[in-house]
């Protein structure tokens, strides 16, 4: 491998005694150097941002780091064997470990692979040449493709040899350049990588929905995606995989929105401002896009209209609309919204009423179907027509909580009624 040209300190995951345990374990089976930090790891060290996942690159085969780890005292998961891949677990924590590869032969989804003791050959597979990077345990960084180390420092995302090469073995990573754009990207972006992916953007219709989902929402969590998306559209990338996003401006909004509230990324609520508006709409893309049901009934509510919020709306009126909708589907639409006009002079109204949204304790009428038997009305139907004509009298009321109060209105209710028959 060629020589180190880069020094990493203060890296404090370097000196995790849970990752130095699974390199003294690889170590002892395949000698010193047989392993190294790949990735994301030393990518965010050398770019100055937070490390989340330490990955591993050896050049061990699967049976041998299974072996190894197992002699240690390890555990050995075998989560993508066929590809190289085994997690080792130390300290209660997940470490991938790949061994080096080439491909022998892909298809745009799938890739057959050879392994490789050429750690040249493996970076030369990799997406993005400030992916291709690895440091020894000692913090030297390692940059087989001569143009990673740039790249991070710079925050170029380039493809790793030709861009189109890289796209037609592996399609996803059209979507993964736009996500490393939002996430890590600065100044321009590389003509080479556009060019590319706007050239191949229709091989993005073989992808399954949950993929092109979990990329989306990767990327819709970066702190602002807005350059990214306007490329993607730009290119064509953005109408393959939504086709019913046309007007960027809701997510432009809404992103104003956060930052003025200072509140932090909502992938999903940004997932549903590129939505077209009306729930039946939505409904259609959340299916299309195989979003959970819980995900899918989030956007659904949010798209709603009725009731409707108006940043001049008095506190009742909100109130009301807290106990019906519930507190996190206001929360939402106060948002979208907002976000139609987020430095409009209604901004500081806005903001008052989230606040008070995000204050809400839910209410409860206090008075039960028992209750309506005990004050005279005939088990069946016509108790629960008499709940909710008190539970729409108490809303109008803005919910008043004196029992005699409730109890006075639920008898007028059944003389209105003609009695409780």
């Amino acid at each position: 491998m060629s020589s180190a040209v880069h020094q990493l300190t203060g890296a404090a995951w370097i000196t995790d005694p849970a990752a130095l345990a699974v390199l003294d374990a690889l170590e002892a089976a395949g000698g010193a150097g047989c392993v190294r930090f790949v990735g994301g790891c030393v990518r965010n060290a050398i770019m100055g941002r937070p490390v989340a996942d330490i990955d591993l690159a050896t050049l061990l085969e699967p049976v041998q780091v299974t072996a190894a780890l197992e002699a240690a005292g390890l555990k050995a998961v075998p989560t993508g064997v066929e590809h190289g891949t085994v997690t080792a677990v130390s300290g209660g924590r997940g470490f991938e470990i790949t061994t080096l590869r080439r491909d022998v032969e892909t298809d745009g989804r799938r890739a057959v692979v050879a392994f490789t003791t050429d750690w040249a050959a493996d970076a030369a597979r990799r997406d993005f040449t400030l992916n291709a990077l690895y440091a020894d345990r000692e913090g030297r960084v390692f940059d087989p493709t001569g143009e990673g180390l740039a790249a991070a420092q710079a925050g170029r995302i380039v493809f790793v040899g030709e861009a189109d090469q890289r796209i037609r073995e592996d399609h996803p990573r059209i979507l993964r350049f736009f996500r490393f754009l939002a996430r890590y990207g600065r100044g321009e972006p590389d003509p080479a990588a556009l060019a590319a992916c706007a050239a191949r953007a229709d091989s993005l219709a073989t992808l399954p929905a949950e993929r092109v989902l979990k990329e989306l929402l990767s990327l819709l969590a970066a702190e602002d995606p807005r350059p990214a998306v306007r490329l993607m559209a730009a290119t064509g990338v953005l109408p393959r995989v939504l086709p019913g996003a046309g007007d960027l401006s809701r997510l432009d909004g809404l992103c104003e929105v956060e930052a003025a509230e200072g509140a932090g990324p909502d992938p999903l609520l940004r997932l549903g401002a590129l939505f077209p508006a009306t729930p039946a709409e939505v409904a259609r893309e959340a299916e299309r896009l195989r979003l959970s049901g819980a995900q899918r009934d989030r956007l659904i509510a949010a798209a709603g209209r009725e009731p409707d919020l108006d940043s001049w709306m008095s506190p009742r009126q909100l109130r009301r609309a807290l106990h019906i909708l519930g507190a996190s589907v206001v929360q939402d639409r106060l948002r979208i919204a907002w976000a139609r006009d987020p430095r409009g002079a209604a901004a500081d109204d806005w903001r008052r009423l989230l606040a008070e949204a995000e204050a809400w304790s839910p209410r409860s009428l206090g008075v039960s179907g028992a209750d309506v038997v005990a004050a005279g009305a005939a088990p069946g139907p016509r108790v629960g027509e008499v709940l909710r004509e008190l539970e729409a009298w108490w809303m109008d009321e803005d919910f008043p909580s004196d029992r005699a109060v409730l109890q006075d209105r639920l008898e007028a209710i059944l003389r209105g009624l003609g009695g409780g028959g």
